[in-house]
């Protein structure tokens, strides 16, 4: 059936998180005097991350960044103060998009409703969507759902939103980086998905690895890429 509606993950697919995540972290490594590497730092948030977010789901993703950082201090065991805390969860609002992103947005959006399902507070998303200069058709976020992804409610959650604007799920393509936050869950509830595949293959170094193999009904390495597709 005809595509009427995409769904996107933001942080990591159309948001360069890595590099976001990578760059507070480096700089608070350093005002300590530690010489930390990216994929270091990358990975010790993607530990922490699920485990602060399943532990407290109505946690708002502030409190979750806040919470990740006091846990990558305990694992470097390097200090981490209320300044370090509170300006790694501001950050996410200067996490760069990708350089495709805007623009293939913008195209999309000419055929397709344009559709955000993200692990984020409404706060920063709104920041985000400044950011990428464009008017999403819904926003679905964490902080409304009460829930983190890969949880299958947000999905489902997803899909009740989109019912109501009188999309099925057969008309939907859900397109993310993270084969475990998105891919996996999204297959598991019969969407159609495109694996944004910005790493070449290899799986982000702030998302943690599926539980199984997963194949996506399409595999793209970038938005260009989906337009493509698509058209």
């Amino acid at each position: 059936m005809e595509i009427k509606a995409i769904s996107f993950d933001c942080y990591g697919t159309l948001i360069d998180w890595e590099s976001g995540i990578a760059d507070a972290l480096s700089d608070w490594s350093r005002r300590h005097g530690a010489a930390l590497e990216r994929a270091e730092l990358l990975a010790a948030f993607s530990e922490a991350e699920p485990v602060v977010q399943s532990s407290d789901p109505d946690l708002p993703y502030p409190e979750v960044l806040r919470r990740v950082a006091q846990r990558i201090g305990r694992r470097f065991d390097l200090p981490v103060s209320d300044a370090d805390v509170g300006g790694f969860a501001r950050s996410i609002r200067r996490w760069p998009p990708f350089s495709d992103t805007s623009k293939a947005l913008a195209r999309l959006q000419e055929h397709y409703r344009l559709v955000v399902l993200s692990n984020v507070d409404k706060a920063s998303f709104a920041a985000t969507e400044r950011a990428l200069g464009i008017r999403f058709d819904l926003v679905c976020t964490a902080e409304e759902i009460g829930s983190y992804k890969p949880d299958p409610r947000n999905f489902r959650f997803l899909l009740a939103r989109l019912s109501e604007m009188g999309i099925d799920r057969t008309e939907l393509l859900h397109a993310a980086q993270s084969l475990y936050h998105d891919i996996e869950p999204a297959r598991a509830l019969g969407i159609r998905t495109a694996w944004v595949d910005r790493y070449a293959g290899a799986t982000s170094g702030a998302a943690r690895a599926p539980q199984n193999r997963i194949e996506a009904d399409i595999r793209i390495s970038s938005l260009d890429e989906l337009v493509e597709s698509l058209q």
